[in-house]
């Protein structure tokens, strides 16, 4: 007798719809991966014409050998990395310290600033204030001022804060009896047992860092010192006007769409490979994080 044979029709009609739906969701979020992916090995003339629905149409690796022959997008992907890997370095030194005090009963006013924290997640002081700081602290076309100037996050904070507040006392209690102060407390206390939660946060300032777009467009004016996702919309908007490249098209072999999603074929490797690393703690994280208690 299978499983299915115990529910009542009800419940079996309930589980066969859900299935249904379950998959219905899975392929229209696996679909636009399969379409880019097939697109940038298919042929510039195919993929132009719209033909190109599942699976490559004319097969061919003409717009990863056009892509990974340009210096501007090694560049760019060396950038994307320090930009990634710095920023959410920079970010984490700032949230774990600041979730842990916000999670301190005896921090004076603290619900005045767990408060201004969660304010700033729906209100911010805007575009130009913010270029003129950074114009005014010197931090505009520098590797610096992408990786510190948005290194807090009011998210992540309560995330991590909320997490913090769910540890037993106890664990602290026990330490501050052998002595430990409040920096000992944190690192060897609470970091270690919060490694879910941190993860969790980690993994979301790395996807924030890596798909960096707008204010790296508008505080960087050196092509050196570009983010791949800002090379991207280079190939697609400013390229299209480059008499060099539009007549290389008359072979068919690539084409301004094959080119831009072999361009982000690229670009989602890096954060696939690292999330199956992560996705342990994911989950726990985000559920413990997200849930007072």
């Amino acid at each position: 007798m299978t499983n299915m044979n115990l529910y009542s029709r009800g419940d079996r009609l309930f589980v066969i719809v859900n299935m249904m739906l379950i998959g219905i969701f899975a392929i229209s979020t696996l679909y636009p991966f399969i379409y880019i992916a097939s697109l940038s090995m298919s042929t510039g003339f195919e993929a132009r014409a719209g033909r190109v629905i599942l699976t490559p149409v004319g097969f061919t690796l003409e717009a990863y050998i056009r892509v990974l022959s340009e210096p501007l997008f090694w560049s760019s992907y060396k950038n994307t990395f320090i930009y990634t890997i710095g920023g959410t370095l920079m970010s984490l030194a700032f949230i774990i310290p600041g979730a842990y005090a916000l999670s301190r009963p005896q921090l004076i006013g603290r619900r005045f600033w767990n408060l201004m924290v969660a304010f700033t997640m729906w209100f911010n002081a805007g575009l130009i204030p913010f270029f003129l700081n950074m114009r005014d602290l010197g931090l505009l076309d520098s590797y610096f001022g992408i990786i510190i100037g948005f290194a807090v996050n009011g998210f992540n904070i309560i995330l991590l804060r909320n997490f913090f507040e769910g540890i037993p006392r106890s664990f602290e209690e026990a330490a501050r009896m052998d002595g430990a102060n409040e920096f000992q407390v944190l690192w060897k206390v609470y970091v270690p047992l919060s490694k879910p939660a941190i993860a969790t946060v980690a993994l979301f300032c790395i996807v924030s860092r890596w798909n960096g777009f707008f204010w790296a467009m508008v505080l960087l004016q050196d092509e050196e010192k570009i983010p791949l996702q800002v090379y991207l919309r280079h190939v697609i908007v400013e390229l299209s006007d480059d008499e060099e490249f539009a007549n290389t098209l008359l072979n068919a072999t690539y084409s301004f769409e094959t080119v831009s999603a072999a361009i982000i074929v690229c670009s989602i490797i890096p954060v696939l490979l690292i999330y199956p690393f992560i996705q342990k703690y994911f989950n726990k994280g985000i559920l413990l994080g997200g849930v007072k208690e």
